[in-house]
């Protein structure tokens, strides 16, 4: 029975607030007392019955929680027939509830998802040299195994035969594709974008990265207890003190009315609703900004956070790479970037996408006689052009002459973090461009009001890199970078922060590889076109990827943290004021103090309200 009036929590809230609206409607309207008295009976009564349940199971583990006053509250209000009192109070004291338990709602679903990205199977060479499928479980460190275009690695191992570029989004965040040869490390869940590979089985299940995230993930989470709400934390000492005002009242009074007023006058109306009303009131006003905070806990800490600590890609970056800067010399360069979209089109080169995106529309050649120069790039015959695309190795082993300029410019290029293509047409330098992962647009301003906020200290931990990173952090102004960092990592690192410094981290990222780092830390903040699984584990998400929604994200907690307080100072200072006016002063009665303690229910409602219009200045 205990258990189904406990489920049914919900329903008994919503039945009890449109039995009180009947009640006063009923009043207002018509004026039959008969409806508003056996409406409120009623609603009391339902209202009672899930917070007595709760107080009785807190008094079996020897907590006076503040269900318990409610209750007594209640009951007192019963004997004194003030059942307008009584089911306001239940209704609030369920709706409050109910309206902090919905934004505090932590699902596990993200565990399910890292599970189901984890590669299932893997072609396994067998004793008589072919390879078969077999499930990822059924491969043993040692094992040769072969990868084929788009398939997943199954394993963390090494190459033994074979060249590819892989996708390691799911374990650095990088965007950009990174070559594979024979001695180069791999890892499970990336995949293979272009290629084929035999790889021999170094880590496998559990051990490897992938594995890895997925367990820290787990005991972050786990690691994770619901933090008491402040309401409660406070009652330890103040529901205890009013019932004992109200027992020893009744002992050297004998007054039983006496005593139950105190006990009604000192039922936290105020103080129950006052919280859940910032938090909601927050909570909305971010949703209208694009911005998901996931329950009142998350607004605590977030409010007091000293270190924010970032992902690069996609998160500081757009996370899609693109040429940011350019450079054409002498004659005839719409011919040499026709010549070079051609070669390029042709290409499976990370970074050719982001060469023909730039080009555009252009008059395309037939590529003869194309040559793949190892760590060199594509030299080809294009319209009877010989025409070498890459790097600066392979313009030196053409003999391409490099003036001044263009030493200057190669400099300065690769100052700014960019990959290098350059495109030569006979042995004439024609066109250089730069490749990197743009800086989002305004970051650098959103960053420096975060400063202003109270952050300490903005670090960003990346998987590219240790020169990229520190190219961004320079252009950024950040406290600190660290590169080269792969998941476990980064959450170790924001671990010691928390554990050894004793800040209050934050961590804002978008991919797989951020879930531990986001778990961990007392805030995470995924950015919202991130994975799933990241925005399951996140306390934050920045919906649409808005990054510069953070500051206002920021400055809305630290106002509705403000606005708690300022909600409980009213809530117990007009309790203290009615308890004091009843004991001490002949001027307090029942109605009285019934007409101040709405007041001070409106008062805090009105007040949370105000967070509604926040705007961050």
């Amino acid at each position: 029975m205990q258990k189904h009036i406990l489920k049914s929590k919900n329903r008994i809230t919503l039945i009890g607030g449109i039995l009180i609206a009947i009640a006063f409607i009923s009043k207002w309207t018509i004026g039959n007392m008969s409806v508003f008295v056996w409406s409120l009976i009623i609603a009391s009564i339902l209202g009672a019955a899930p917070i007595a349940i709760q107080g009785y199971q807190a008094l079996r583990v020897k907590v006076v929680s503040i269900d318990v006053l409610v209750t007594i509250a209640v009951i007192g209000a019963f004997l004194i027939q003030n059942f307008e009192e009584s089911a306001i109070v239940t209704f609030l004291f369920l709706f409050g509830a109910y309206l902090e338990q919905r934004t505090l709602n932590q699902t596990r679903s993200a565990i399910k998802e890292l599970t189901e990205m984890a590669p299932e199977s893997a072609l396994k060479q067998m004793e008589n040299g072919e390879f078969e499928e077999v499930e990822v479980d059924e491969v043993d460190v040692g094992d040769v195994l072969l990868v084929k275009t788009g398939a997943k690695v199954p394993v963390d191992g090494t190459v033994l035969s074979g060249e590819g570029s892989i996708n390691e989004a799911s374990i650095t965040g990088e965007s950009i594709p990174v070559g594979k040869e024979k001695g180069s490390n791999v890892f499970a869940g990336t995949i293979l974008d272009n290629g084929t590979i035999q790889i021999v089985a170094d880590r496998v299940g559990e051990d490897t990265t992938f594995g890895k995230i997925i367990e820290l993930v787990e005991e972050a989470q786990d690691s994770k207890s619901e933090a008491e709400r402040f309401i409660d934390r406070f009652s330890k000492w103040y529901t205890p003190v009013v019932l004992v005002l109200a027992f020893i009242v009744w002992i050297f009074s004998g007054d039983v009315e006496l005593a139950i007023t105190i006990l009604v006058l000192g039922c936290p109306g105020a103080l129950v609703i006052g919280v859940p009303v910032s938090n909601v009131a927050g909570i909305g006003n971010g949703a209208r900004h694009g911005i998901l905070l996931k329950g009142s806990e998350v607004i605590s800490d977030f409010s007091r956070l000293d270190t924010m600590v970032f992902d690069k890609t996609g998160t500081l970056t757009v996370g899609n790479p693109s040429v940011a800067e350019r450079e054409y010399y002498g004659d005839n360069i719409e011919e040499a970037l026709g010549y070079l979209a051609s070669i390029e089109r042709e290409s499976d080169h990370p970074l050719a996408k982001a060469v023909l995106e730039e080009i555009g529309e252009t008059e395309y050649s037939a590529v003869e006689d194309t040559e793949v120069v190892k760590g060199g790039g594509i030299v080809a015959t294009v319209n009877g052009y010989r025409v070498a695309v890459g790097n600066v190795a392979l313009m030196e082993r053409e003999n391409v002459k490099l003036n001044k300029k263009a030493k200057e410019d190669l400099a300065r290029f690769e100052k700014t973090g960019n990959s290098l293509v350059i495109t030569s047409v006979d042995g004439e330098l024609k066109v250089l461009m730069g490749v990197r992962d743009q800086i989002r647009p305004g970051v650098k301003e959103d960053l420096q009001r975060l400063k202003k906020l109270g952050v300490k200290n903005l670090v960003m931990l990346s998987g590219d890199n240790q020169g990229t990173v520190d190219v961004v952090s320079k252009e950024l102004g950040l406290t600190e970078a660290r590169g080269n960092m792969l998941p476990e990592h980064k959450s170790e690192y924001v671990k010691m922060l928390i554990e050894e410094k004793g800040q209050i981290v934050a961590f804002v990222g978008d991919g797989v590889n951020d879930s531990p780092s986001l778990a961990l830390a007392n805030i995470g903040i995924a950015m919202g076109s991130g994975t799933d699984v990241a925005i399951e584990t996140s306390d934050v998400v920045l919906m649409n990827s808005d990054f510069s929604r953070l500051p206002h994200a920021l400055g809305l907690v630290k106002a509705t943290a403000r606005n708690m307080k300022q909600n409980i100072l009213i809530a117990v200072g007009v309790v203290l004021v009615l308890l004091a006016s009843v004991l001490f002063s002949e001027w307090m009665n029942m109605s009285i103090g019934m007409l101040v303690h709405e007041a001070s229910i409106l008062a805090v409602i009105l007040n949370g309200m105000r967070l509604l219009k926040y705007k961050l200045r």
